[in-house]
């Protein structure tokens, strides 16, 4: 499967701080993360098909808090192609807060899969981002906690069923899937974790630059289809 990108289309990224990535505080709105890697490369690459970009993504949102601005963030916008990062906020680390709570792999399922049927239902092209954790060694901060190697494993069996719950939402919807938590584990496996996230969670410029080469790997997928089209 492949990303259409239309000349005049209109492509949304949501999701939490990894998508938001200080946009609010950025000229164009689209922060300083991948979502303006891969705008900046798609208009370098592509002049002749012009593309409006908007970022939507807010830190620290759960699928649920997504839920809540839903219709007014995304779905008003009218966008042709969405593209969502969600899922690490409704990991385990968060019962390090005294007013959080476990959010089990099926309710957060059942939420992300409200995210994506009225879009669906729309024609909007979709491309689901996996949730990821990286395998940061020592102790790390979160929020106002330090965490250890421990913890984090416990995380990482939290996240596993909700990585999975992302895949099964992609083939039900047909929609395009960027297998990120895969990626990074290839990644870090040559280079060290700490490279491509200093805290196994926020990406950084490498990681962020990873993320867009791999989101427009997709879309040069369907610029390489439409040429041998015409050859055919």
């Amino acid at each position: 499967m492949t990303i259409t990108l239309q000349s005049g289309c209109t492509v949304m990224f949501t999701g939490d701080s990894i998508t938001d990535c200080q946009r609010l505080e950025s000229e164009d709105g689209l922060g300083f993360g991948y979502p303006l890697r891969i705008a900046g490369e798609w208009g370098l690459r592509h002049p002749d098909r012009p593309v409006t970009w908007l970022n939507t993504g807010v830190g620290g949102h759960k699928v649920m808090d997504l839920e809540a601005r839903w219709q007014t963030d995304v779905l008003d916008e009218g966008p042709d192609v969405v593209s969502i990062l969600a899922g690490v906020n409704d990991m385990g680390w968060h019962m390090l807060d005294p007013d959080g709570y476990v959010i089990s792999a099926e309710e957060f399922a059942a939420g992300y899969d409200r995210l994506l049927a009225p879009l669906a239902e729309a024609g909007t092209q979709l491309i689901l981002i996996e949730p990821f954790l990286l395998p940061i060694s020592g102790v790390v901060e979160a929020g106002a906690a330090l965490v250890g190697e421990k913890e984090r494993k416990e995380w990482r069996t939290d996240l596993d069923p909700k990585i999975q719950a992302v895949r099964e939402l992609s083939h039900k919807y047909g929609a395009h899937l960027l297998a990120a938590d895969g990626m990074f584990a290839e990644l870090a496996a040559t280079t060290g974790a700490e490279h491509w996230s200093a805290d196994g969670v926020h990406p950084t410029p490498a990681g962020h630059a990873a993320l867009a080469e791999a989101w427009l790997r997709l879309a040069a997928r369907d610029l390489m289809d439409r040429h041998q089209g015409v050859a055919r």
